[in-house]
This record gives structure tokens, sequence and C-alpha cells, in this order.
């Protein structure tokens, strides 16, 4: 069985070539053959008389070339995760309508208007409706980013404004802040219809519990309730695998992000649990499945 790993041409790091080199370590446990290729290597080229590859049996599409992924779709080629999964994961506006038509629970999500590229926010007369329904303090998030990034916590009408001209994007959604769950959530990963693993992210310091942006990490055994919100919200994106982020309510879990392509490594180094190998026996069983 052959596959290919689509990774990016554009961005390198220690990270992303960390799990690079565990997916191939999988694929070998599991006897598969695993290429990676480029995004830059292989161009969406819409002439019908020009694919030149050989079809592989899966790609992992481990990146957000969106286009490409479906192009490579429209080739007839089985895609994990699919484009349609991947764009849902990438705009968190997306990402929340998409657990919205599945009723399932989240913080109150207001998304904002759409402006034109050039234009931008000309008035934020809106903004009086989004203070008046989620009150401060509030959560404003950039549709597009990761690691925690571009996400911060308002207090004040001055400090949403200068929130929202800072960002220079109309791309942007508000968020009602968990108190309840103030510098702490839970990644739990799902793999196929399956919880895998599950860590407990905290911070003394940031009202984000990513690890990346200071947080801390520690193995965590999620609820029945939480195994089952995870596996609906990664349903609701489409996913074969994701990283789904859980904030405790006072009420019970709430979903807060769904991550097509979430970095695994900390989940390793924190509970011993190999995501790579459960995602390529997930591909290894559900290819040989449909044969």
């Amino acid at each position: 069985m052959k596959g290919w790993l689509i990774v990016n041409s554009f961005l390198k790091n220690e990270k992303f070539h960390e799990l690079e080199e565990m997916f191939h370590s999988a694929a070998k446990g599991w006897n598969m053959e695993l290429q990676t290729v480029e995004n830059a290597e292989l161009l969406a080229d819409t002439s019908l008389s020009s694919w030149e590859f050989p079809s592989p049996d899966f790609v992992i599409f481990w990146d957000k070339d969106i286009l490409l992924a479906e192009f490579l779709e429209g080739r007839g080629l089985r895609v994990y995760n699919s484009s349609r999964c991947i764009a849902l994961c990438d705009d968190k506006r997306k990402t929340h309508l998409a657990l919205e038509r599945k009723q399932l629970p989240m913080p109150r999500t207001i998304l904002a208007p759409m402006s034109y590229s050039g234009i931008g926010f000309t008035h934020l007369d809106f903004l009086l409706q989004v203070e008046e329904i989620l009150s401060y303090p509030m959560v404003v998030k950039e549709a597009y980013g990761s690691f925690g990034a571009q996400v911060c916590l308002v207090n004040s009408r001055e400090e949403l404004v200068r929130c929202v001209e800072r960002c220079q994007t109309t791309e942007l959604l508000f968020q009602e802040y968990i108190e309840y769950s103030h510098g702490r959530d839970v990644r739990i990963q799902v793999v196929g219809d399956r919880v895998i693993g599950a860590m407990y992210r905290y911070s003394d310091r940031d009202f984000r519990a990513n690890v990346t942006a200071g947080g801390r990490m520690k193995a965590y055994s999620p609820s029945e309730e939480e195994c089952r919100l995870a596996r609906m919200a990664a349903q609701a994106v489409e996913a074969d695998f994701a990283g789904v982020d859980l904030l405790f309510g006072p009420e019970g879990p709430l979903v807060c992000e769904v991550n097509s392509n979430a970095h695994f490594k900390n989940l390793l180094d924190c509970t011993g649990i190999h995501t790579a190998e459960e995602i390529m026996d997930y591909i290894r069983r559900d290819i040989s499945a449909k044969k």
C-alpha cells in the first residue's frame, strides 16, 4: 500500500519535520510505503491531459493548500483529511457554523460582517450589537490562525476597538468568554470514530491554555460526555482524524476548536500515545475495507 504525505514547500521548521518523520516511522511499522511530496512539486494543473504522476493508494494531506487537496480528489484520489474538512477547520467561522448545524454546545459566537478587500470596516457600529450580546470580557479571534495566536481577551469598548483595528482583517469572530475555563482546556485526539488520547492543558499566566503560548500539559482521562462530544465535533467537520479542543463550561464541556492537522507531538510526549501510528492503521483498514 503506497501513499503520499503532502507538506508545504514554504513552511519548514523542526516542529513540522518531527511530525513528518513520525508519519514515515508509523508507515514502516504497518508495512506501508509513504512518500513526502511538497505542494509546489505537485501543481494543480487543470488540463485534463496533464496528469503525469503514478496514483498512490491514499494521500495524507498535512497542509492547508485546500485547492490542491480538492484537485487531487477530482483526480479520484482518497485524501485524508478531505479538502472540505480542512476548509471547515482552517476557517474558525466555518467550524462554528458546522458545529451549530449539529447543535453542539459551544461558546456563543458572533461572526464579523463581511467587507471587501481594500475597503475593510469603514465603521464599527456593529460592535454595539456584539458587546450588547456578549458583554465584557469577550474573546476576539481571527478566523485563521494556530497555536492560540491571533486570539485576544478584551475587557472594554476601547480594547475591543483597538483589537479590531490592530487585526487589520475583517475575517473575525467574537466569542463568549468562559470564565469557568480560564487558562485551561482539554485536547482530545479522535481517529476514525475513536478517542485515542487526551491531555489537559493549563496556564497560570494566560487565559489561553495552548502549550505554544506558555501553557503546560498533563495526561487526562476524558469523561464519557467529553469523548462523545469530541467524536461528534470531528464528525461535524467530516474529519477522518482531528484534535478537538474542549472548554470546561459551568454546565458541561463546550467545543472551542476542531483541528484537522493537529500537531500531536505534545500528546506523544505527554501520554506516550502515537497518533501517527493510529492514523496509519486507520487508513490501512479503511483502504482495505473499500477494496
